[in-house]
């Protein structure tokens, strides 16, 4: 029998929630480093660079990957034979406390994400807590715990259906994954879960996402049972797809398609879908007894040898003085360097906004003639003006769009993925444009930030409207005045090219 402390396991899920944060999986780095060497469309090797780069700065800096830093899932397996030596706390308030102290560390604070009452007032906890925690009672003497930190902008593509037996799983995932968009930051990984019920499948589907990355070995190898072959299809044919690195079009949608199955109802065929994106973020930790986990840093070594630096053909553009006639020229694909100063604005902001200019209301700011970006920050350390700044998906903001670029004369926006038809016809009606900057690579982003401070609604903490004065920042034009939409023409493009080439290159 083990004695495990209950500062252990706190101090345990603590210290794993901060080396996620800013150390990608070694297995990761290592696919994306493949798949950047193999990948073929500019645009997509553009933005692995970017993700790649980001990740050494982050591996350096430790600051996080990503500024979501996600909502903390634990599977946890308790052995019988454990004894908690002096607890006062359950398991589940122990974990919440782990939590509580990562997300809160002075050196490199996380952004707090989680919103209680999530049907009603929508208030934010201020230390991300609760988990979502999952429990299974094992034989042995210790605690073994799989922890991760999910993203939003990938946990909201999740996908799920009840098929027939008969159906094909195949069929339903390609004709799925496309209506996903790219707002879970392709390349990552698909979780599928096959069997049991409804939520026996999901729960496998992201416990499935905790697996290592080993396509490339098991295609090397050859499957040994129909899941292997089910991976193996699953990930060549998604690839062939050609949505590519941000769907921006190229050979890397996913990196590798991970699937646990599970006995069900001889009616049901239940499938679940989640991917993980670009920042993914998961360890596997042991307690025995001994003391709490002790997590070994990556060697800088293994990451690959991908620094991102700006392309000699992007087009320095001056926000201070940029005209409609300026923006009119943009073309979809174009590569652009931002400088001056822009507002940021996310979920609660557009609320707000809409909801004053329902009202007959004066705005805390001016749009007129000015970029917002889709983005929550996370707090800045130390000497940082802003920390990791990456944006937000912007199909969320869609709903908004016709109102604020009507009313309120604003002439850009900035986010990641695409855009949907309705925001595309209101970007072309008002001759706007929409940019988009590479999502898993919010470190990065924030160097080109010079100075940022909060210009309204500072009651909404990191959605707030800041004003950030900006230096070369990477962007691609996503929509431009016309209302062609990239993310629309590459994908196809790219699936026509790897239809005449080997489908498993990615």
């Amino acid at each position: 029998m083990s004695k495990i402390r209950q500062d252990d396991l706190i101090s345990s899920i603590a210290d794993s929630l901060q080396y996620i944060s800013y150390y990608h999986p070694k297995d990761y780095i290592q696919a994306l480093g493949r798949a950047y060497e193999l990948e073929e469309s500019p645009a997509a090797k553009d933005a692995i660079a970017q993700i790649l780069t980001n990740s050494r700065m982050c591996a350096e800096g430790h600051r996080p990957i990503c500024q979501d830093t996600g909502i903390v899932t634990c599977f946890v397996r308790v052995g019988m034979d454990v004894q908690w030596e002096g607890a006062t706390m359950s398991v589940t308030d122990m974990i919440n406390e782990g939590v509580r102290r990562a997300y809160l560390h002075p050196d490199n604070k996380l952004r707090a994400s989680i919103l209680m009452d999530p049907a009603g007032g929508r208030k934010n906890t201020k230390d991300n807590t609760p988990a979502v925690i999952h429990y299974e009672i094992v034989p042995g003497n210790t605690v073994e715990v799989d922890i991760a930190a999910k993203g939003g902008g990938s946990e909201n593509k999740t996908k799920f259906v009840m098929l027939n037996p008969s159906d094909s799983i195949v069929d339903w995932v390609l004709k799925t994954v496309p209506l996903m968009g790219a707002g879970w930051c392709p390349p990552g990984m698909l979780g599928i879960g096959i069997g049991g019920t409804a939520e026996k499948a999901m729960v496998m589907a992201k416990e499935a996402l905790m697996e290592e990355i080993d396509i490339h070995e098991l295609i090397a190898r050859g499957p040994q049972n129909r899941v292997e072959e089910l991976r193996i299809e699953l990930y060549e044919k998604v690839n062939a797809l050609g949505i590519g690195a941000q769907g921006l079009g190229g050979l890397a949608t996913v990196l590798d398609v991970k699937i646990k199955d599970y006995p069900t109802h001889a009616a049901s065929l239940p499938v679940a879908m989640i991917p993980n994106c670009a920042a993914t973020r998961h360890v596997h930790f042991i307690l025995d007894g001994s003391g709490p986990a002790e997590l070994e840093a990556p060697k800088l070594e293994d990451w690959p040898a991908v620094t991102w630096t700006p392309s000699a053909a992007a087009t320095r553009v001056d926000l201070n003085t940029v005209t409609r006639a300026d923006v009119a020229s943009w073309k979809p694909g174009q590569t652009l360097l931002l400088n001056g100063k822009m507002l940021t604005g996310r979920d609660a902001a557009h609320k707000r906004i809409v909801d004053m200019l329902n009202k007959g209301e004066q705005l805390p700011v001016d749009f007129t003639n000015r970029f917002i970006y889709y983005v929550g920050p996370v707090d800045p350390v130390r000497d940082e003006v802003v920390g990791p700044a990456g944006p937000t998906t912007a199909t969320r903001m869609d709903k908004f769009t016709d109102q604020v670029l009507e009313q309120t004369g604003l002439l850009g926006m900035i986010g990641k993925a695409e855009r949907g038809p309705a925001a595309c016809e209101s970007i072309k009606k008002h001759q706007s444009v929409y940019l988009m900057a590479v999502g898993g690579a919010a470190y990065l982003v924030s160097k080109a930030i010079k100075a940022s401070q909060v210009v309204g609604f500072a009651d909404l903490g990191m959605e707030a409207i800041y004003e950030f004065e900006v230096v070369d920042m990477p962007v691609t034009v996503a929509v431009d005045s016309s209302g062609t939409s990239v993310h629309a023409i590459a994908p196809k493009e790219w699936q026509a090219k790897i239809g005449k080439i080997p489908v498993n290159a990615g």
